[in-house]
């Protein structure tokens, strides 16, 4: 069995966008296989009945506060998003159902669009932007992302991410242990090399 590093993840947290850029410029030099796990983070919010930090004042405020301490510690560009939080329904789904081939890509430009660029990903104009930029045919995408095959995978991937006692993003699990949180990535790296 190749040992691999599942990435739970969800475009509207800061924190997985910081984990990604962290864990990209390790993966230069790694070649470490990871699959990526999309899935709604207020669904997974819901189904463990917790109250998200986007919706507490003091949270909001240490957590926006602790992503440019994150950011400006690793070289990471990150500008606090003014439409946090947002839906992040279609681009969830949408990473389901694009070719592999431009995952990479559209994954990128996502998350950058959101905490790079500052840019409010829930308009339907700037997700079209994003396709474009992907080589993603727009009708096609609006089209499947609207299929219930689709809204069920994504349903899926999150109860199923909440069954495995996955409460938040990021989340990286190797070997069947649970690391939670961009700063436990070295922990998730180190039992994935063990």
């Amino acid at each position: 069995m190749t040992k691999s590093v599942d990435f739970y993840f969800d475009f509207i947290s800061p924190y997985s966008f910081l984990a990604y850029k962290k864990f990209k410029s390790l993966d230069k030099k790694n070649k470490i296989k990871v699959n990526y796990k999309p899935i709604l983070l207020g669904g997974l919010h819901k189904l463990g009945g917790i109250v998200a930090p986007a919706f507490n004042k003091r949270k909001m405020k240490n957590m926006k506060n602790d992503c440019e301490l994150v950011a400006k510690k690793n070289n990471i560009k990150f500008k606090w998003n003014d439409k946090f939080p947002i839906n992040s329904l279609y681009l969830m789904r949408g990473y389901l159902i694009i070719d592999d081939n431009l995952k990479k890509k559209f994954f990128d430009l996502c998350f950058d669009a959101y905490w790079k660029h500052n840019i409010d990903i829930s308009n339907i104009e700037n997700v079209k932007d994003i396709l474009k930029n992907s080589s993603i045919d727009e009708n096609i995408y609006f089209e499947k992302i609207q299929s219930s095959k689709v809204k069920d995978e994504l349903k899926q991937l999150t109860n199923n991410a909440f069954e495995k006692d996955i409460f938040g993003a990021p989340t990286f699990v190797v070997n069947d242990k649970i690391f939670w949180g961009q700063d436990r990535l070295d922990y998730a790296l180190d039992e994935y090399n063990s």
